[in-house]
């Protein structure tokens, strides 16, 4: 039989076979940061157009660079680099997350109780799945980082977003977080400084949230990737300093304060009550150790970090990039006459609220879209984190104010197109 003859037979049960089957727990999974509209947009630079990709807090695509001292360190240590270390992590690495939480009135912290991990992506993903099983709740803020969501549904369990209203400056609503506990729920996520808002979150806010958690036991994970990045004098507080009477979670890493997205370095620092949870930290170091180890190159950055100079501090001053481009976003939502905005305090985000007074109609996943194909601006609409209401959009702050105002300019065409329409 020749391969042509063999190709036209209907019979042949290779032509009948079924697709490939995919896992039905994905069914409710999404990441729309890196999902549609970004192959959209990569399918359109193929093509030969420049885009802006504002969909994501990369800050090496805007010309951020890693401190020289932590390029040094890898460098320096690379010898040391070719086997696999501890499943928790190098020490030097976790005793410098120690005394970081150490020198911020952490004492209960140790070196036996950091898990260093690729990225807190990574760590995300384990943390829920020594926790969880089947059916058990997380109360998640909402807007959320996505992941935190998408990680509780991908290992069994159910997100219960609490609201952080626009109204309130997107700082949590107590009252109805607590509404939102049951017997199953597990443990609460605070975002803080939050990604996508920019909200950071009052020492009254955090307060409560811990004596929410004391009261009813559940285990605080606690994302502070963008710690040491707020504005205008606004004071972060560590949720590890509150939490005394459960387990909580530090999650950070080298990724936006120390420019470093690529090294894939995070950790989790856990501390509070560490005697009730012994059996979940056992089970955490198990499914560290299935993973072997954590990228061991980027490890050894982590020391000259944190007790390094803070370049941080000078990007986040006025006349600092990141101040400054914090401040074209102001200045541009300030002058948009379809656009508004709480004022974000930290990271390096803006969480952009279209007028719909103005817009009635406005679909954020259309205007994403619309942006992209006809502006070649990629942006992430709101209700990517899951928001109940669709007239949000977010943007990183990183461009520099030239592209930051060449970029509204466009948004605000797209925009004013829509009102004639």
């Amino acid at each position: 039989m020749t391969l042509e003859a063999h190709g036209s037979d209907r019979s042949d049960p290779l032509m009948n076979a079924a697709p490939v089957k995919t896992a039905a727990g994905l069914r409710h999974v999404r990441y729309e940061i890196r999902g549609v509209l970004a192959r959209r947009a990569l399918e359109l630079e193929k093509m030969g157009y420049e885009i802006t990709s504002l969909n994501i807090g990369n800050p090496g695509v805007y010309g951020f660079r890693t401190p020289e001292t932590m390029r040094l360190a890898m460098i320096e240590n690379m010898q040391q680099s070719e086997g696999y270390c501890h499943q928790k992590g190098i020490f030097p690495a976790r005793e410098a997350v120690v005394m970081q939480q150490q020198t911020r009135g952490v004492m209960t912290a140790s070196a036996e109780t950091v898990f260093i991990g690729n990225g807190v992506s990574e760590l995300i993903d384990l943390c829920l799945r020594a926790l969880l099983d089947p059916g058990d709740e997380v109360l998640i803020p909402s807007p959320d980082y996505p992941l935190w969501t998408a990680a509780t549904v991908l290992n069994g369990g159910r997100a219960l977003h609490y609201p952080c209203p626009p109204e309130q400056g997107f700082q949590p609503d107590i009252a109805a977080m607590e509404a939102l506990i049951t017997p199953r729920t597990r443990a609460v996520v605070v975002i803080n400084p939050n990604n996508p808002t920019g909200a950071v979150y009052t020492r009254q806010t955090l307060e409560a949230i811990a004596a929410l958690a004391e009261r009813y036991r559940l285990v605080v994970l606690s994302d502070e990737i963008y710690d040491q990045m707020t504005y205008e004098g606004t004071e972060f507080i560590p949720m590890a300093t509150l939490v005394q009477d459960t387990l909580c979670a530090t999650l950070s890493g080298l990724s936006k304060v120390y420019r470093a997205c690529g090294y894939r370095v995070g950790w989790a620092s856990f501390s509070g009550d560490l005697e009730r949870a012994r059996a979940y930290l056992n089970a955490l170091e198990l499914l560290a150790s299935l993973r072997l180890c954590s990228n061991v190159p980027g490890q050894w950055a982590v020391q000259t970090a944190l007790g390094g100079y803070q370049s941080i501090r000078e990007l986040i001053l006025p006349g600092g990039r990141l101040h400054e481009s914090r401040a074209a976003v102001i200045d541009c939502v300030a002058a948009s006459p379809y656009l508004e905005m709480v004022r974000p305090m930290g990271a390096m985000y803006a969480f952009l609220r279209v007028n719909t007074e103005r817009l009635p109609e406005f679909n954020d996943h259309r205007f994403a879209m619309d942006l992209l194909e006809s502006r070649h601006v990629l942006v992430a609409p709101g209700t990517s984190f899951n928001v109940p209401y669709n007239d949000h959009f977010r943007i990183t702050t990183l461009p520099s104010r030239a592209v930051l105002e060449e970029v509204f300019g466009r948004i605000d065409e797209v925009l004013a197109g829509y009102t004639r329409a």
